[in-house]
């Protein structure tokens, strides 16, 4: 049975192609927009104008959906945009959470990040999100890429050769995998994958296993 699917992000770097592919498996899917994002977004999308950082603008405009895709977030994460993330990530996902609850979702799916010193405030943040969910939904999916490269995001390539030196010792072997660099095509399949294979409890997808997914979608 195809589940409908319910978006907040879904006009972004990787909700618009996660959109797209959703749409050509056929999933009915709904996305939450601003006014005037809508032209982004595919003709066959459910489209549901609303604010996401205030769930009265959105909550009762949700369909009977059966997944949760969060995926708000401020673009290019940097160190220094604390003030930010608590502004945009936390409070996103507290309405979301705030949104979705008692509208029979099955499985909350939240694009999170591995966790890290190097960007702590991010990462707090994000662990925060995940808290809410987990206190509120009993069927919940945390993918937690690092940094997800695409087109216009290239540059942490960059970083390929302390890779390599963090993965001559043990410790640093483990900390290469966990804060490895993962494709963007590689998200969106892992995603889409979550959609189709809902969690029976709490998931957690960490880089090791986006890795396995294709770089192609």
């Amino acid at each position: 049975m195809i589940n409908e699917v319910f978006i907040t992000g879904g006009t972004g770097y990787i909700g618009s192609r996660l959109v797209s592919v959703l749409m050509k498996k056929n999933f009915p899917v709904s996305a939450l927009v601003r006014n005037s994002s809508e032209e982004k977004l595919p003709e066959k999308v459910n489209v549901v104008f609303g604010n996401a950082l205030d769930a009265s603008t959105f909550a009762d405009k949700i369909p009977p959906s059966k997944i949760f895709i969060h995926m708000i977030g401020v673009a290019h994460p940097g160190p220094r945009k604390k003030q930010q993330f608590i502004d945009v990530d936390l409070k996103s996902i507290q309405q979301s959470v705030t949104a979705a609850k008692d509208k029979g979702i099955e499985h909350f799916i939240y694009i999170s990040v591995a966790p890290s010193d190097i960007m702590k405030d991010y990462s707090d943040v994000r662990m925060q999100g995940e808290k809410l969910i987990y206190e509120s939904f009993s069927r919940a999916t945390f993918i937690r890429p690092f940094y997800v490269l695409g087109p216009a995001h290239y540059w942490p390539l960059l970083l390929t050769p302390l890779f390599k030196i963090l993965s001559l010792s043990k410790s640093g072997r483990e900390k290469a995998k966990r804060l490895g660099l993962v494709w963007i095509g590689q998200m969106v399949n892992a995603l889409v994958w979550a959609v189709e294979n809902p969690a029976h409890g709490i998931r957690i997808l960490e880089v090791k296993d986006i890795k396995k997914f294709p770089k192609k979608y």
